[in-house]
């Protein structure tokens, strides 16, 4: 596993040697690769690289800030990457056409609110796993949590609540209105980060997986949005 990120706050090739001192208890030091002047630096390991241990080690050193943040996985094909929203798409979609038929006909608003309240109760239960892991994430790219770290954690909770006011089908209008509002927030913060190529992870399924900030991700929160409207014209 290879977790890449930038650092700021480095003058010279001391700084790079006292934050190697300072990661060496977290993962050892031959494995750490640092540029002082560029600030890219790269850890390797055997091992799931925890961020938040990584931020700790770096808080007796206020002046280094880690920036752009991103997870790969050696070897590991777009497909392969991205296989856990997949499946969860795969299998909430497929939930959301079996509850949908009534008597071999197909009711459009009850697919749409299964799905959404699929979407958002699965979502959020990725996010609840680790939640200060993905607060520390989704701070790095949306535009509400990077200047109001609490979002973050509120933000995992509301999708809890959005789900299960879909299932009760609680006032559609209100409803799909408030999710538009928020997934176009949320859209703002991954739209500049696809365009300004920062290689981040992405917290949609929270710090769990292995997800890098992409298109698929644009792709992902423009769904809602489309769907939301959708509900709401037709």
């Amino acid at each position: 596993m290879k977790k890449s990120f930038t650092i700021s706050g480095m003058t010279c090739s001391s700084c790079a040697l006292i934050i190697k001192d300072a990661f060496k208890n977290i993962v050892n030091e031959n494995k750490i690769s640092i540029n002082h002047i560029t600030g890219e630096t790269t850890i390797e390991s055997e091992n799931e690289i925890d961020s938040n241990k990584l931020s700790d080690a770096l808080k007796r050193y206020p002046k280094y800030q880690i920036e752009s943040l991103s997870l790969n996985q050696d070897k590991s094909s777009w497909v392969k990457t991205y296989k856990p929203v997949f499946l969860l798409f795969f299998y909430i979609t497929g939930l959301s056409l079996i509850a949908s038929f009534n008597n071999s006909s197909f009711d459009f608003h009850k697919a749409m609110n299964t799905f959404m309240a699929g979407f958002f109760i699965a979502f959020s239960f990725f996010k609840l796993l680790n939640l200060k892991a993905f607060a520390d994430s989704y701070s790095m790219y949306d535009i509400i949590a990077e200047k109001i770290k609490i979002w973050g954690y509120i933000y995992a909770f509301l999708e809890v609540v959005l789900g299960i006011l879909y299932v009760i089908n609680f006032n559609p209008i209100l409803l799909n209105t408030f999710t538009a509002l928020l997934m176009s927030v949320s859209l703002i913060g991954v739209l500049k980060s696809v365009l300004n190529k920062k290689k981040i992870q992405c917290a949609c399924l929270g710090t769990i997986f292995n997800l890098p900030m992409s298109t698929l991700t644009f792709v992902e929160d423009s769904l809602m949005i489309v769907m939301s409207i959708a509900m709401l014209i037709l």
